[in-house]
């Protein structure tokens, strides 16, 4: 099966297989008549695989030490499992910064409603953004 074949069959893109296959996750056969990649049927599961693992949210390296133990005759299951635990503190902390944002964005826009506009000036860009700079520290005097 060529790329294009692959990609169809799982509902990726031509370059999804190509990125994977440059990573070394996939390791299809060249055809010494026209060095075209030929994937086979264990390829096509591999990239399944990875399809499923990266949408679970494992990285390329989280996958890549998955599939070193499963080569190495090992159970990966322990590592799956934490790194999955590993990867929903990381979910979890990114989900609160954006519900943090969220926030924020929601006092800018009910701050600046009746804002009126400036022109910036020697000491300012934009009033209102800088309206927000109070918690930080400026560093630029140092």
């Amino acid at each position: 099966m060529r790329v294009k074949e692959v990609a169809e069959r799982l509902g990726v893109t031509a370059d999804t297989v190509r990125f994977y296959t440059r990573i070394r996750l996939l390791n299809p056969n060249t055809n010494p008549h026209n060095q075209y990649k030929e994937y086979s049927h264990a390829d096509v599961e591999r990239l399944k695989f990875v399809v499923a693992a990266r949408s679970l949210g494992f990285t390329v390296e989280d996958i890549s030490t998955i599939i070193a133990k499963a080569e190495d005759h090992q159970s990966p299951c322990p590592t799956v499992r934490q790194i999955i635990e590993k990867r929903l503190e990381e979910t979890e902390r990114q989900f609160q910064d954006l519900i943090a944002l969220r926030a924020r964005m929601s006092a800018a826009i009910a701050q600046w409603e009746d804002t009126p506009d400036r022109v910036p000036n020697g000491h300012m860009i934009c009033h209102m953004i800088e309206s927000f700079a109070g918690g930080f520290s400026d560093d630029t005097e140092k």
